[in-house]
């Protein structure tokens, strides 16, 4: 069974850095893509940043470039998203997702992706 679990979520001021993680059990990286999404309630599920583990590409969203990082440490299985210089519209639930098919999980119909963890709040205060 495959199984994500977030971590690292909090209140954080404007300006701040948050670094969220995502360990992910019964998932191999291999070949895959696992990534991040976020929420607020009324709105789409949003593509944050994924990885896809056949050419190590890394994708971005357009409000999220040049401030956060996703990475990865395939030993512990866990997958990173620093996120620098925080906005308050970057407050959301943020998901931890993953599939079995390599490439970008950003614009994947969020129904085709296999497994999602349970999300991590992040609250950014002006």
């Amino acid at each position: 069974e495959v199984q994500l679990v977030e971590s690292g979520g909090g209140l954080v001021q404007a300006g701040g850095s948050l670094r969220l993680s995502c360990s992910a059990s019964g998932f191999t990286f291999d070949d895959n893509a696992i990534g991040w999404f976020r929420q607020v309630p009324g709105k789409e599920r949003e593509g944050v940043a994924s990885i896809s583990f056949l050419d190590d590409s890394t994708y971005y969203g357009d409000s999220v470039k040049g401030r956060f990082t996703i990475s990865t440490d395939n030993d512990k299985n866990t997958v990173y998203l620093q996120m620098n210089s925080l906005k308050p519209e970057d407050t959301a639930r943020y998901y931890c997702a993953a599939d079995q098919l390599p490439g970008s999980l950003l614009k994947r119909p969020r129904a085709v992706i296999h497994y999602w963890g349970q999300g991590t709040q992040v609250t950014v205060s002006s």
